[in-house]
């Protein structure tokens, strides 16, 4: 805008400084006797400008030395708007390829397209770390990515405060003669915090007798997916053995950019697609929304949670993702080629009929797959430029430039 307000003053100037040295100079009293507007029609009207390079000013018909095209003549009314309106000839529209479409209500589905990482459920990683401090008699687990099911035997351990528990318990069953009785009752929960199951206490209870290594069962049935533990190794209850890490379900990482967050709700319905298998997708859910929006990128962190019954979907992988936000009905929608976005308005241009263009300032809503919502600017009917609208947005915006500087 300001580059076109510029040359309209230095037209000016240099059209009120300048005389042809043929022609006899006019006296100065007949240009500061005139208006300010009666001064720039005077320079102004008629002028052709090139819809194309707007910076080509003539004052007669004729073609532009860049393009070629046409110079068509520059409308200047005092009594337009903000956006003054645009006559432009029947084979100017043909050539600058102006295509237009009618306003409509519609129903606008929504859904954000966004990238994400396959990771872990974290609610179902198991880590191990042992009660008590001790040696790592035998491990069953020799390598990481083995497969585990609940129960099976690990491995065993062998601790010195684990065995004095289990004598603990033996006095206490003997002395008390009832297996109910409190001090039994006390005796076998400490085994228990101490990370003996239930069915190794009551074959401890059958026996009577200690047991330096105690087995280790599996609780859940995974993947290992990190094996801290060696065989004799000494392990404090700091130290994990190993991680069991559960893939029937996973969780998938993604960022939503802050002008799609305003629909986004847990429990919408999200589908995914690997590189690894072209054709196929997994349908889930939004798990979690993160509070917080990172500073630098400006968009919001979403967990989503997809069931992975076949194992087929593996952490860290990459993934396409669709988050679907449902319909949207009775919506006013336009084409999202349409809409003119500067950064300081969005504007739409407007057809009215002969010939007769006008921009026009909107407000707008949502926006899903090429289609936008506007809030207001527009009514149901109106015929707006979908091609070619720039030019004559830039054509609107030099003429309230020049009408601004008329009436100043």
């Amino acid at each position: 805008m300001s580059r076109y307000l510029f040359l309209a003053v230095s037209f000016l100037f240099l059209s009120g400084c300048f005389n042809d040295p043929d022609k006899p100079s006019e006296p100065l009293a007949d240009a500061t006797d005139d208006s300010v507007l009666e001064h720039a029609k005077k320079h102004m009207d008629p002028k052709y400008v090139c819809p194309m390079h707007p910076q080509i000013i003539k004052d007669e018909e004729g073609s532009c030395p860049i393009c070629g095209m046409d110079l068509v003549p520059r409308m200047i009314d005092p009594n337009t708007g903000k956006h003054p309106a645009v006559s432009v000839k029947g084979e100017i529209i043909q050539s600058m390829g102006l295509r237009t479409e009618t306003v409509r209500k519609d129903t606008l589905w929504r859904f954000i397209r966004t990238v994400g990482r396959v990771d872990y459920n974290e609610t179902k990683l198991i880590h191990l770390h042992p009660r008590a401090s001790g040696w790592m008699e035998s491990l069953m687990i020799r390598y990481e990515g083995e497969r585990v099911s609940k129960g099976d035997k690990l491995g065993t351990f062998y601790s010195p405060e684990i065995l004095s528990a289990q004598v603990d318990f033996f006095v206490a069953l003997e002395e008390s003669g009832n297996s109910r009785s409190s001090r039994v009752e006390k005796a076998r929960n400490r085994l228990r915090i101490l990370g003996i199951d239930d069915a190794t206490i009551r074959q401890l209870e059958k026996s009577r007798e200690t047991q330096n290594a105690l087995p280790i069962h599996a609780p859940g049935e995974g993947v290992v997916t990190m094996l801290g533990a060696r065989e004799g190794m000494y392990l404090k209850p700091d130290m994990e053995m190993m991680t069991i890490a559960d893939l029937s379900s996973v969780w998938v990482m993604v960022d939503v950019y802050e002008h799609q967050i305003g629909w986004l709700r847990e429990g919408l319905i999200a589908e995914i697609s690997v590189p690894a298998w072209p054709g196929k997708s997994w349908e889930g859910k939004v798990d979690y929304i993160y509070p917080e929006l990172d500073m630098k990128s400006r968009t919001l962190r979403v967990r989503l949670e997809f069931p992975n019954p076949d194992m087929t979907l593996k952490p860290n992988m990459f993934a396409e993702v669709k988050i679907y936000g449902g319909p949207q009905h009775d919506t006013l929608l336009i084409p999202a080629e349409a809409l003119i976005r500067t950064g300081e308005r969005d504007t739409v241009v407007t057809s009215l009929g002969d010939g007769r263009f006008q921009p026009v300032d909107v407000v707008v809503g949502a926006s899903s797959n090429g289609k936008v919502e506007i809030l207001s600017g527009l009514s149901e009917g109106d015929e707006i430029v979908t091609s070619g609208q720039f030019l004559i947005d830039s054509e609107s915006s030099l003429q309230a430039s020049f009408q601004r500087m008329s009436g100043e």
